[in-house]
């Protein structure tokens, strides 16, 4: 059968086992062709390819509903389910989601951009099925990554209780994005750690340092095969169990007919059941199934060497700045100690811990837990930096609020992919937090315009008092070289880049960038406009602001934050509290809606933030 042939799960219901795996090979396939052209996240749609042809063979989508965990395993899934045709849309601006969109096919029943919600999200559609007199069944797919995450066990903890009829799949390929951490994972990987078992362990380790060489080494041996006879006599899903959850398992995740024929029975099990699969992530493709991290999320490449298509930018990323400079104030500071929820890589600070392994701590995905384990730490003297995606900082805004603020701690937060972030799309771009910070009493904002105030304000954070963030875009830095670390910074205090008079503006952030743009159409059309980077977004300082003010008779701020509750509320607050309510202000930033996915210069233009269309529609209200 082709692959091309398959619009709905429905066409491969009459499938052999041979015609499946025939399939398998060519949603691989078709799977690395794409993202080899456009990008995207391959090693774990790799690793799903049987799981998910299984799946959809045995329960029958949409009107049975299979809820995804994170969604970017996804891409077999829209294959199956109607999207063959424009798959090669994927990710790009106009084209379908690398995630899971309920408004995008009646098959995505939820969506999913984040870890951790598919048992919570799949318990609700077995309570409303069973409200409903519905006979459906539901199943929530979840990976082992997402199992650090506190609301997966609250999840089963509810759905144990329960007593729904729900079938859970743990796909445990081993890894999320960086290696897994915590008990959890090794729990998952088969090593037990009974308490009664342990203190044995070392009451016989004791023992045997006590007796001679050649009779301590054989009682040893002896130890070692019943500590494998130990191991082997505990059933792996016991946890599970213990919970009121029914354990199957572990489960060949490649075996297409094992896999039909276990789901084919859990199915008619009653109750909740969880059936525990074992895969290889980046299966299929030989570059990812030995760098998977690396595949996780990919650009363009070739599928034969696995090489970038494209050179990289000779200008380093925003990332790694970060990563370097919090390097270098480390390697002086013993106080600082980094914090990230499984995103080593992705936030930088995979830098610090190949040199300074024991200084940087990896929580998994449980942003809530790194946010009050950081407020513990800075409660006995240690200067944590949380380094998280500002979009997944969105989770641990209570601790944030509660744990960090109210006891004014001195943590310092770095929100990577803040504003716009590209093909990810709204699950992952960093439009709230401004606004979202702004709200948390005592917080100091900073928000650096290029790669060396990001240096500084990293560098003067760590002495700073109470909680402090850091916010900086998805990208690279504007030049190859950085300037070092400036002696001194001026606390609180916006920088005047330009100056002039009559319009004043105001950039937040990278945005400041476009603003030179403006600043320099505005120019070439008779207008003196007086250039400023705000750098900090709060406090902001009413002095210097209320002599920007009294020089200007229009305002303007840009920010790639939504407009509601930003830097442009922020101005416009200050201004009404210090009585400028005769000036005139424009605020630009992103509107109150979730933004599609696309290329950020594209989106900046079709939103009408970039430079360029600041300037046109400043000059048609002037």
């Amino acid at each position: 059968m082709d692959l091309k042939d398959v619009k709905s799960p429905q066409d491969i219901k009459h499938c052999s086992v041979e015609e499946l795996n025939g399939l398998a090979t060519q949603v691989r396939e078709t799977i690395i062709g794409q993202v080899a052209k456009h990008g995207g996240h391959l090693a774990s749609s790799l690793g799903v390819v049987e799981l998910t042809l299984a799946l959809h063979y045995v329960f029958n989508a949409p009107e049975d509903k299979i809820v995804w965990d994170v969604g970017h395993q996804a891409y077999v899934h829209k294959l199956l389910t109607g999207r063959y045709d424009r798959f090669g849309t994927l990710r790009q601006q106009g084209g379908i989601s690398g995630f899971l969109k309920r408004n995008e096919s009646e098959y995505d029943c939820f969506g999913a951009g984040h870890a951790t919600t598919s048992i919570s999200a799949a318990l609700g559609f077995a309570v409303a099925r069973n409200q409903l007199g519905r006979n459906n069944n539901v199943v929530a797919v979840i990976g082992d990554g997402s199992m650090t995450g506190g609301m997966a066990y609250e999840a089963l903890n509810n759905a144990g209780l329960s007593k729904q009829n729900m079938t859970i799949i743990l796909n445990d390929n081993k890894m999320s994005i960086a290696p897994n951490v915590g008990g959890f994972s090794k729990y998952l990987n088969r090593v037990i750690s009974d308490p009664m078992y342990n203190k044995m362990r070392s009451d016989l380790d004791r023992l045997m340092k006590r007796l001679p060489g050649v009779l301590g080494s054989r009682f040893r041996d002896l130890f070692l095969q019943a500590e494998s006879a130990a191991k082997n006599a505990v059933k792996p899903g016991a946890f599970f169990e213990d919970l009121g959850i029914r354990y199957f398992g572990p489960i060949d995740g490649h075996d297409i007919n094992e896999l039909i024929m276990i789901l084919e029975r859990v199915k008619a099990q009653p109750g909740p059941c969880i059936v525990h699969v074992l895969t290889e992530k980046g299966r299929g493709l030989d570059a990812a199934e030995k760098n998977p991290t690396k595949f996780h999320g990919c650009g363009p490449f070739d599928p034969e060497s696995g090489l970038p298509l494209a050179p990289g930018s000779k200008n380093p990323s925003l990332t790694s700045v970060f990563g370097k400079t919090l390097l270098e104030l480390a390697k002086k500071d013993k106080r600082i100690l980094g914090i990230t929820a499984a995103m080593p890589t992705g936030c930088g600070l995979d830098i610090v811990a190949k040199e300074l392994p024991d200084r940087v701590i990896d929580v998994g995905i449980a942003e809530e837990h790194a946010v009050t384990f950081a407020a513990g730490l800075a409660c006995d003297g240690i200067v944590p930096v949380v380094a998280i995606y500002s979009s997944f900082m969105q989770r641990a805004y209570d601790q944030i609020m509660h744990d960090v603020a109210l006891q004014n701690l001195h943590v310092v937060f770095v929100l990577d992919r803040a504003g716009l972030v590209g093909a990810d799309g709204p699950t992952h771009h960093g439009a709230f937090d401004l606004s979202f910070l702004r709200t948390v009493p005592g917080m100091t904002i900073m928000a650096p315009s290029d790669e060396n105030e990001l240096r500084d304000m990293m560098t003067a954070a760590i002495d700073m008092k109470g909680p402090v963030a850091i916010r900086y875009p998805r990208g690279t830095a504007l030049a190859e070289e950085m300037l070092p670390p400036a002696a001194t910074f001026d606390a609180k205090l916006p920088k005047v880049i330009e100056q002039g008079k009559d319009i004043l503006l105001l950039g937040a952030g990278f945005m400041t960038n476009e603003l030179k743009k403006t600043s320099k159409i505005l120019k070439e059309h008779g207008y003196n406009p007086t250039l400023v980077d705000a750098r900090f977004i709060k406090p902001l300082d009413e002095e210097c602001y209320r002599g920007l003010f009294e020089n200007h008779k229009v305002v303007v701020t840009l920010e790639d934050n939504t407009r509601i509750g930003g830097y442009g509320s922020a101005v416009m607050e200050l201004m009404q509290d210090l009585g400028f309510t005769d000036k005139e202000l424009f605020r630009f930033g992103l509107p109150d809606h979730f933004v599609e996915q696309g290329d950020i210069p594209s989106l900046y233009k079709l939103l009408k933030i970039d430079g360029e269309s600041v300037a046109n529609q400043l000059m048609e209200k002037l």
